[in-house]
């Protein structure tokens, strides 16, 4: 079985036509009519009803769907391949830092390499570990540190720690006065938004939602829209709420029985001999340049690791 006989059998299954499939894949019509005996002895079947009109078999309209997957997979390859060859950069990193993290020295990394491809990929932290550890990505923003099981060896980079403000919205805040505390909070935003920020979500979180009369987990965005209206309270990383707050949207509050909590990011490799790729390595640095801009930077190998594997 080859590509040009499946490319051949989805061609008359298309078209349901000998003539027209060898028109449109340049070929004669005895070539197509040979493919499609080779293929059929070689699966023991027969795919076709030949006559005044040409029908798919039982038999065709079962392994057809399998053919074009396995068309569709080399047609991939190929595709990757050619990425490869002009060069390519792939990181996964965390849903919440995609917007505020990687636009701008994505930005900045394509004016420098502007035939290079990016891939990101976003998704929750364990989605993130599973691609580092299948080498999926090479680059990962990740919560640290790392406690998931599946890939443990990771390499730190930049460890950034973000704040992780309580907000209401401003109406909301108008209501509750300077210094409110938590059962004035929830009596007036009886729903607390838990969004899953961390690997384990703190004590602190975990007491308001009990302390709450509901809770309800949603993505960022629908979840500030919540908030914003008045419907909820939550603790949102500060890069979230950053832009609301200063709109005046939203309102960062302290109740003082519950504290500010954060949140440590880390830019990670599986190995730092990918920091000897010197398109990697400046892609990372673009990174480790906005984290430093986004919170508190508590721990930075980068430089020491750029400079060795330059």
């Amino acid at each position: 079985m080859d590509l040009d006989q499946l490319k051949t059998f989805d061609r008359i299954a298309r078209d349901l036509s000998f003539t027209r499939a060898a028109a449109a894949l340049n070929v004669t019509q005895a070539t197509v009519s040979m493919r499609m005996r080779a293929l059929e002895d070689l699966l023991g079947v027969t795919l076709f009803n030949r006559g005044r009109q040409v029908t798919l078999t039982d038999q065709g309209m079962t392994f057809l769907p399998y053919a074009r997957r396995i068309l569709g997979t080399a047609q991939e390859g190929r595709e990757a391949l050619r990425r490869v060859e002009r060069g390519r950069v792939t990181i996964g990193s965390l849903r919440t830092l995609v917007a505020p993290l990687i636009t701008d020295p994505l930005l900045r990394f394509q004016r420098n390499y502007p035939g290079i491809d990016v891939v990101v990929t976003e998704g929750r932290h364990t989605q993130i570990i599973a691609m580092l550890h299948e080498r999926e990505v090479e680059l990962g923003i990740v919560c640290w540190p790392n406690i998931d099981p599946l890939c443990l060896d990771l390499e730190p980079l930049v460890v950034m720690r973000e704040r992780a403000p309580l907000v209401v919205s401003a109406e909301v805040a108008r209501k509750l006065g300077p210094t409110p505390n938590i059962d004035e909070v929830l009596a007036i935003v009886p729903q607390v938004i838990s969004l899953f920020w961390w690997q384990v979500e703190p004590d602190q979180a975990s007491a308001l939602c009990r302390r709450a009369r509901s809770s309800v987990e949603l993505p960022v965005e629908p979840a500030l829209r919540l908030v914003e209206r008045g419907e909820g309270v939550g603790y949102f990383l500060e890069s979230s709420v950053r832009e609301g707050i200063a709109a005046g949207k939203l309102v960062e509050i302290a109740p003082p029985e519950f504290g500010e909590l954060h949140r440590d990011t880390a830019l990670v490799v599986r190995s730092k001999s990918v920091l000897e790729r010197p398109m990697l390595r400046d892609f990372a640095q673009e990174l480790a340049r906005d984290f430093r801009c986004l919170g508190r930077v508590i721990e930075d190998r980068l430089a020491e690791e750029v400079e060795r594997a330059a």
